[in-house]
């Protein structure tokens, strides 16, 4: 079996483990807003957002590296 779906299958487990355990209702606070939410849904948030920024800075470096050769 290859190295990424393994990787990928470990990665979502750990994350899923890390949802089940934390579902206590916090409150976040940015500038002026105020939220409470669950800490599973911040922390799904915060995933989602890592994943999108991750993808835009590495299609942005392709994108140079093609564009320097």
């Amino acid at each position: 079996m290859k190295f990424k779906p393994i990787l990928i299958i470990l990665i979502v487990l750990i994350l899923l483990i890390i949802l089940i355990q934390n579902t206590k209702v916090v409150d976040v606070q940015l500038l002026f807003w105020k939220i409470s939410m669950s800490r599973v849904i911040l922390l799904l948030l915060t995933f989602l957002a890592g994943i999108i920024t991750g993808f835009i800075v590495s299609s942005l470096f392709r994108k140079y590296r093609i564009e320097k050769k």
